[in-house]
């Protein structure tokens, strides 16, 4: 096994604290974005920010993360901009 002295494992250290810091606001800061209902792929799925369909939403859809309470969560279909929650498309699929 190598021996690391201490100069090495702060640098280390510091460096994968500062990579994670960034990399977590760079993530935040992404999937903070709400669709825009003149994206392409908005249009080509229908996307509507309240659903018409009884128990169809995007709060129950396969493609979109995010806890209860939220109001807008991030959507894979949507390259993890935020979508409503009582959001519908046309590619909705039930939880498994």
């Amino acid at each position: 096994m190598n021996n690391v002295n201490r100069r090495d494992f702060l640098k280390l250290s510091g460096s994968t604290l500062i990579g994670l810091t960034i990399g977590g606001v760079a993530l935040r800061a992404n999937a903070a974005e709400k669709v825009s209902m003149d994206d392409p792929t908005v249009i080509a799925l229908k996307y509507v920010h309240e659903s018409k369909i009884e128990g169809k939403n995007c709060a129950n859809c396969l493609y979109v993360n995010g806890g209860e309470g939220n109001d807008w969560r991030p959507c894979k279909l949507f390259g993890g901009k935020l979508v409503a929650a009582k959001g519908w498309c046309s590619a909705w699929q039930p939880m498994a």
